[in-house]
């Protein structure tokens, strides 16, 4: 039996369980792997909205990273919500020499800011340049590429230059975009990738983000291609929201069981 691949999820916890370091951990888990968590922050939140956020000192962010390196190690990073500055810096400067995947949360799925505006410059000086995979949704990419992305054609002009900023590849989200279908562009040293799902309208879809950096995030700890991945991690993404279980009265979780 090979080794299952060790994951260190480095993100907000959520108390609604459907994004977050939550749902990193249940679909590392689901996958296969196994998971480790560097918690940044804890948040009071269900489906309809995030009421409150405590942030953890960096300093701890950094003693819990370095504790779980020490012992555990870790075959890829995955990395979520940072909330300033001080912990994007701390972050940085402790990770390990393994596939890092950083998805740029910066909003939540109910609007509220996770992280702060001196966040985002720390973020594309500091861990861009890090990360072998870079996944942000389209206000992400606006934000840390200056590109608005309004086609198949700007995703991939927005992920050439994330690439220029030092990241190893970028998986440009289309799920803010209309249509009905849902297209990620994948932008990689090899070349760009199109991947299109059908769309699937439906209400049940906080932690989408969370869950696919995470599962692409299992598939590099497990040492499949990045190509390979992506493609599980998008076919898993695709299920586990056709399985949602309809919890909450907002924007509800996904199945990570799937």
């Amino acid at each position: 039996m090979s080794p299952p691949g060790r994951v260190l999820t480095i993100a907000g916890s959520d108390s609604g369980g459907g994004a977050g370091i939550e749902a990193d951990i249940k679909t590392i888990s689901a996958l296969g792997g196994y998971a480790c968590t560097a918690i940044t922050a804890l948040t009071a939140q269900n489906t309809t909205g995030v009421f409150g956020i405590h942030i953890l000192p960096a300093d701890f962010v950094k003693l819990t990273i370095q504790t779980v390196l020490s012992d555990i190690g870790a075959d890829a990073v995955k990395i979520g919500m940072l909330a300033n500055a001080e912990i994007v810096a701390a972050v940085a400067q402790h990770l390990p020499a393994v596939p890092i995947v950083l998805d740029p949360v910066m909003i939540a799925t109910s609007g509220a800011s996770l992280l702060a505006p001196d966040g985002i410059d720390a973020m594309r000086r500091l861990l861009i340049p890090k990360s072998a995979l870079i996944t942000p949704n389209l206000p992400e990419t606006a934000a840390l590429s200056g590109i608005v992305a309004k086609s198949p054609e700007d995703y991939a002009a927005a992920g050439r230059a994330l690439i220029e900023l030092g990241a190893g590849a970028a998986l440009i989200k289309g799920g803010h975009a209309v249509g009905d279908l849902l297209t990620d562009i994948l932008v990689h040293k090899g070349g760009v990738e199109t991947i299109t799902y059908p769309r699937i309208v439906t209400r049940n879809t906080h932690g989408t983000g969370c869950t696919l950096a995470a599962a692409i995030a299992t598939g590099l700890a497990q040492q499949m291609t990045l190509l390979d991945a992506v493609h599980r991690a998008r076919h898993y993404l695709q299920n586990a929201i056709l399985q949602a279980p309809g919890f909450g009265a907002g924007n509800g979780p996904l199945w990570h069981g799937s």
